[in-house]
């Protein structure tokens, strides 16, 4: 009845807001989610675990109690009043701490509803991220459980995100998993070097000194060449200017001599007229 009338107010309410505008309705399916989920099943691995440890303790605990009244039972005839009433107060306690035993192991708030919360409320936070993640992109009005205690008579494949959970599951873990590494890269101490690393590093160092120093002296060498080419260059330039200037200087000397030898055949022969 109850389940009955969970969906017939469901129906009610999505109908009653259906005539203001179209509802974006989806739904996923936890326990298919969980179960592809690696973090879960290492959880639930490590829960049952510890549950089997628990039962397992439970039992051999029982078993000593079934044998002391066995025991008891069997030795009643030989046994003092005083002897009897020791062993059924020795049961007694043993059966009160077996109870006190289940009741810390399985109770309300016992050591398996403590566990579960610690290692399977994380993933379901996950879950719950994931869900409200896409719920905002998507622009979904309401995501619906399948498995939970209401009843989907129907539905349709097309509107279970169950998929698009996991993947963005998924993709949070990688994210995390990178941040975490960069992390860990960046407080990773730095290794110690090696004598032989060392004296690989200081090889290394030397070889590639001598290198630039190769180079630096190939570059010193051009230069030098350069310089001296200039040079011979500068000085072949003054022999030749010079050359040029002894024969403006020879030519200058005949150009006069010349002229005068002109003038003196110009004044004998001016004597030659008189």
């Amino acid at each position: 009845m109850k389940k009955i009338f969970l969906l017939v107010v469901l129906l009610f309410s999505v109908t009653s807001i259906w005539s203001q505008r179209n509802q974006i309705i989806a739904y996923m399916d936890m326990e298919y989610i969980l179960e592809n989920v690696p973090e879960y099943i290492q959880a639930q691995n490590t829960l049952d675990a510890k549950v089997a440890k628990w039962r397992k303790k439970l039992d051999d605990q029982a078993r000593h109690i079934e044998v002391l009244k066995s025991d008891l039972a069997n030795e009643k005839a030989i046994l003092t009043k005083e002897l009897i009433e020791e062993k059924e107060e020795e049961i007694s306690i043993k059966q009160v701490e077996l109870r006190r035993l289940e009741s810390l192991y399985f109770g309300p708030n016992g050591d398996l509803f403590l566990v579960r919360k610690q290692l399977v409320k994380p993933i379901q936070d996950q879950v719950y991220n994931a869900v409200q993640s896409i719920a905002k992109r998507k622009n979904y009005d309401f995501v619906f459980e399948k498995s939970s205690d209401l009843v989907m008579l129907y539905s349709n494949k097309k509107y279970d995100i169950s998929e698009l959970v996991l993947s963005t599951i998924d993709r949070t873990r990688l994210q995390e998993q990178k941040k975490e590494e960069r992390n860990k890269k960046k407080a990773a101490p730095k290794k110690e070097v090696t004598k032989v690393q060392q004296e690989k590093i200081e090889q290394k160092e030397a070889l590639q000194n001598k290198k630039i120093e190769a180079v630096a002296k190939k570059i010193a060498e051009q230069e030098a060449k350069k310089k001296e080419i200039a040079d011979k260059r500068k000085a072949l330039m003054k022999q030749r200017e010079e050359k040029r200037k002894l024969l403006r200087q020879k030519k200058e000397e005949a150009r006069k001599k010349k002229e005068e030898e002109k003038k003196e055949k110009e004044k004998e022969k001016n004597k030659e007229d008189n």
